[in-house]
């Protein structure tokens, strides 16, 4: 459902005629066509909640979401790929979740990429790819949560698909795995798990062309890195191996 907050409304339940209790609240239908509108009504802090059912989907929309730690470039990773699939002709976003953000700390970004003009402007609550960048994360963070069971969660790590999967709250869908860590330090001489993590997430969803995907970082570390061009050349075979090196596809 499409969330839309209008909690600057304040009401009475007895302001609403044929209003229903609603798990802890109250709703009332506003329409009987499509969209299907629905006012929540939180008793607690006694503000409503719009909630739009039906007609909100976009057709051909990819939502994913990512969790890392603060210094691994998760937000950074979104942002890249929100460039990359825009270059092709794609409507995208790209996002953090905000939030205070420390070394270390878990942190979550979130792409949008479709072919038509994204209309929905919130928090990804049921993506279609999750990404994890800190496989330590399984223990703490709820990575799982919402996610389509007809996508695919990727994670970095050094495990197997099944191997992994007893930590996964039991997802059913498909899991992904691949060592991001051994790539970007082979690649690069560092841990930067964002790059590998980045491949993956195409290698696996399919958003766009894969040697379209590899050219257009080419040029973006061309202008980023033109005085450096071993680092140049570090990442783009940090990419190339990581689209070769995803496991359980």
């Amino acid at each position: 459902m499409l969330l839309k907050d209008l909690s600057g409304i304040y009401l009475r339940p007895l302001d609403i005629a044929n209003s229903k209790q609603y798990n802890n609240g109250w709703w009332v239908d506003f329409r009987q066509d499509s969209p299907h509108i629905k006012l929540i009504y939180n008793e607690k802090f006694f503000t409503f909640h719009m909630f739009l059912e039906g007609g909100n989907k976009m057709a051909n929309l990819v939502e994913i979401r990512w969790h890392g730690r603060g210094g691994q470039g998760a937000k950074t990773a979104s942002l890249l790929l929100a460039d990359a699939a825009f270059n092709t002709g794609m409507y995208v976003q790209g996002f953090p979740e905000y939030g205070p953000e420390r070394m270390g700390a878990p942190i979550t970004a979130y792409n949008r990429i479709s072919d038509e003009r994204i209309t929905i402007h919130s928090n990804i609550y049921e993506p279609n790819y999750v990404v994890v960048v800190d496989d330590s994360l399984l223990d703490s963070v709820p990575v799982t949560k919402g996610l389509k069971e007809d996508g695919a969660i990727i994670i970095n790590s050094t495990l197997s698909p099944e191997e992994i999967r007893p930590k996964l709250d039991g997802y059913q869908g498909k899991i992904c795995t691949i060592d991001a860590r051994s790539i970007s330090i082979d690649c690069l001489g560092a841990y930067f798990p964002n790059t590998p993590m980045l491949a993956a997430v195409i290698k696996v969803s399919g958003v766009m062309d894969e040697n379209t995907f590899l050219s257009d970082m080419e040029g973006s570390f061309k202008h980023k890195f033109a005085k450096k061009p071993e680092v140049i050349e570090g990442n783009m075979n940090a990419l190339k191996r990581a689209i070769q090196e995803v496991k359980g596809l």
